[in-house]
């Protein structure tokens, strides 16, 4: 398991877990503003775990690209950031 993730990992196996409870609460015909609720609590979640995983990003692979001096390297990265944030303007 990647050591720089480990702590998202075990955040996604959360978010997982509360998917298959939303799943069982369809199932249930559970009351839809329960359902709602959950949604909502496991978008948060994972939200917050993308901005994690994007901090990440920048704090190693972008700082990396900078360190090293590689033009090129740092062009791809700061790419791949415009395309990532045009993506989740969406």
């Amino acid at each position: 398991m990647s050591e720089k993730f480990q702590k998202e990992i075990a955040r996604m196996k959360r978010i997982e877990g509360q998917a298959r409870g939303i799943s069982k609460m369809m199932e249930e015909g559970r009351y839809c503003i329960d359902i709602l609720q959950q949604m909502q609590a496991m978008e948060a979640a994972l939200k917050s775990t993308r901005q994690k995983v994007l901090s990440i990003h920048a704090g190693c692979c972008v700082n990396e690209a900078i360190e090293s001096g590689d033009r090129e390297a740092q062009r791809e990265k700061f790419t791949e950031l415009v395309e990532l944030f045009g993506k989740m303007g969406r």
